[in-house]
């Protein structure tokens, strides 16, 4: 049978879906696909596959597509990152018979990415994403699609766009986003670029960001003309998104744990879904999370879950007339309802302890008085304060390090040349020098090689010469015994 292309492929082998559920690492692993397929997903992706690791590790395969094979998951798009046309040609063959597509990531804008040179990271490389998808194009039996993000110019997002499309991409999912867009620096995907991109190429196309219910997904496709809209956040706070209701948390909650325990996953997978689906709950019942993180097995992640059930149901039943939900939610933090992440300014303003002069932060930021009596902490500075309930992370009573001369680091204290470690060990090295601050004795290690080159030539010299002797001796004899004959 010849392999379908553009809109036959989106029309017979994907069923025309228009409702998409995103990879996502850890994530939309089978058992969340199925319960998102069970309330109106139409077609999902496997979280992102290493290309390389797939390739060498049989274990690998096993445990993130083989042993998943399941007829209830189709149609079904496997997506690898990777940076070698050869490597990921060769990881997609022993895919492809498990799935109905192939997709390159190249939208991943995380740190990692940037080290493993993939993702996001490789859309400035036209020349070798071209020689990927056309070799994709020529050996898999199965179509090759690709899932983007964009650059700010829309002119330049559509040349991309219409690349990938003549390289032999059959389907393109769009990011309204740039690669630097994301987690608290997030903001609004830019849906004009995926417009401008739809009406650039020929092929399907589905579009990424800014959906949280459905009738963001109706307005996406009014205002795109895309073929399908693809979620991640939304679907994990709220897996019936797609059928445009908002159900009850430990509803969806234990329909999960129900068809993990058919399709087993990592724990972690599980309770990180678990932390999605109550999140509004859990900032209520705080001792609930802390069990929830704890937990070492399924069993104890349904204790909490059901816990957590029995909780809500109390105050339900204790509920006054007219009570309306807090903290701004549209819905009561019960029900499945989506997660807004606060941008730079309002986190600072969550996380702030005297006004904004002391908004700059980092991930976690600290919320405390200034005698360091901290309540929320973050985790890992809530196990340090155990450890030693003295320390204080107000960092104005951080200690004040003299700097190295060289590079800006905290210098050595006793270091002879001002500076730190690393640039103390090249300046020495360089120049046969003594630290003892450091450690380094270049110096001393020398001149201790020097005198001991000098005893061996002093050793080995008195041995050369008596060889000499005995030599000269026998060789007299000889000539003697020759003159005589």
């Amino acid at each position: 049978m010849p392999k379908l292309r553009g809109e036959a492929f989106w029309r017979e082998t994907l069923r025309s879906a228009h409702y998409v559920v995103a990879p996502m690492v850890d994530q939309s692993e089978l058992a969340w696909r199925l319960l998102s397929r069970r309330h109106g997903a139409q077609l999902c992706y496997t979280p992102m596959l290493h290309a390389q690791v797939f390739l060498r590790d049989a274990n690998y395969r096993r445990e993130n597509l083989y042993g998943e094979a399941c007829p209830e998951d189709r149609p079904l798009i496997v997506q690898f990152c990777a940076n070698d046309p050869e490597v990921f040609v060769q990881a997609a063959l022993l895919a492809q018979d498990y799935c109905d597509a192939i997709d390159l990531n190249l939208g991943c804008p995380q740190m990692i990415a940037k080290r493993g040179h993939y993702g996001a990271f490789l859309q400035e490389e036209w020349d070798l994403l071209q020689r990927m998808i056309l070799l994709a194009n020529e050996k898999l039996s199965v179509p090759i699609t690709c899932k983007i993000r964009v650059f700010p110019e829309i002119d330049k997002t559509v040349k991309y766009a219409q690349m990938l499309e003549k390289a032999g991409c059959q389907l393109l999912t769009v990011h309204g986003r740039t690669k630097e867009q994301k987690g608290p620096l997030a903001g609004m995907a830019s849906w004009e670029h995926i417009q401008a991109v739809r009406k650039a190429v020929s092929i399907p196309v589905f579009a990424n960001g800014n959906i949280q219910c459905l009738s963001d997904v109706e307005e996406c496709i009014r205002k795109t003309g895309v073929h399908g809209v693809m979620t991640a956040e939304g679907n994990l706070h709220n897996p019936a998104l797609f059928e445009g209701r908002n159900p009850l948390v430990w509803e969806m909650a234990e329909e999960y744990l129900e068809i993990v325990q058919k399709y087993p996953c990592p724990l972690s997978y599980v309770r990180a879904h678990l932390f999605k689906l109550w999140h509004h709950t859990l900032q209520v019942y705080q001792q609930l999370r802390e069990e929830l993180a704890k937990v070492k097995t399924l069993e104890g992640i349904v204790d909490v879950n059901r816990e957590l059930k029995l909780r809500c149901q109390e105050e339900i039943a204790n509920q006054k007339e007219g009570e309306k939900p807090k903290e701004g939610l549209p819905f009561f933090h019960w029900i499945c309802q989506p997660y807004i992440r606060p941008g730079p300014k309002e986190r600072c303003k969550e996380n702030g302890t005297r006004g904004t002069e002391k908004c700059v932060r980092g991930k976690r930021a600290l919320e405390e008085d200034e005698d360091g009596n901290s309540e929320l902490l973050s985790k890992n500075k809530q196990k340090k304060k155990l450890r030693n309930p003295n320390k204080s992370f107000d960092p104005t009573l951080k200690p004040k390090y003299a700097k190295c001369d060289q590079c800006g680091n905290p210098k050595g204290n006793k270091c002879v040349f001002n500076m730190c470690r690393g640039c103390c060990k090249k300046r020495a090295f360089k120049e046969t020098a003594d630290c003892p601050g450091h450690g380094l004795l270049f110096k001393t290690k020398y001149e201790k090689s020097l005198l001991w080159q000098s005893s061996q030539t002093g050793i080995q010299n008195p041995e050369i010469s008596q060889r000499d002797v005995d030599v000269g001796e026998t060789a007299v004899p000889k000539e003697a015994d020759d003159t005589a004959s």
